[in-house]
C-alpha cells in the first residue's frame, strides 16, 4: 500500500463534449497525457499526485450501474484546487469565467488565512480554487481553542 505522500488521486467526472472540455480545461493552463486520451476519455493533469480524468458519459457509464446525475442541475461532488496566492485564486477563477465557466458560489474569505472562489465547467461541475496560509490557519485556531 503506498504511503500518504506517494498516493495519487484519480477523479473521473463525466463530460458531455469531450472536445469542449479539453479546450475549457487548456484554456486554464492544465495539460492531458496523450498516453490516456483517445475519442471517449482524457487525463488532465493536474500535478504529480492528481490527475483528473474526463469521460465522455457513455464511458463513465461503462464503470458504473448508478444512474450519471445532471451535473448541470444537481452536484455530485465539489473538486477543489490549490493556489499559491490571493492573486492565482483570482487568475484561475477570472479565466475559467472568461473560458466558458460561469459562477458557482460567492467568493470565500476567512480573515488573513483562507481566500476561494468557485466556478462551474462548461459541464456544471463545480470546482473551488482555494489558498490557505497554513500558519495563520494554525494561529487563528489556537487563538480560537484559547478563548474556548
Amino acid at each position: 500500500m503506498a504511503n500518504q505522500s506517494q498516493r495519487m488521486i484519480f477523479p473521473n467526472l463525466a463530460v458531455e463534449d469531450l472536445d469542449r472540455s479539453v479546450r475549457f480545461f487548456t484554456a486554464l493552463g492544465f495539460t492531458f497525457d496523450e498516453r490516456f486520451t483517445d475519442e471517449t476519455a482524457t487525463a488532465m493533469t493536474v500535478n504529480e499526485q492528481a490527475t483528473v480524468m474526463l469521460l465522455t458519459r457513455e464511458k463513465f457509464a461503462e464503470f458504473t450501474g448508478k444512474q450519471i446525475v445532471d451535473s448541470k442541475t444537481q452536484i455530485e461532488a465539489i473538486i477543489a484546487v490549490s493556489a499559491e496566492s490571493r492573486q492565482e485564486v483570482d487568475q484561475l477563477a477570472d479565466k475559467a469565467l472568461a473560458s466558458g465557466g460561469s459562477p458557482a458560489t460567492d467568493p470565500v474569505e476567512m480573515g488573513d488565512f483562507m481566500y476561494a472562489r468557485s466556478f462551474e465547467d462548461p459541464d456544471g461541475h463545480h470546482w473551488e480554487v482555494v489558498w490557505m496560509d497554513m500558519a495563520a490557519a494554525e494561529q487563528a485556531s489556537a487563538e480560537q481553542s484559547a478563548v474556548a
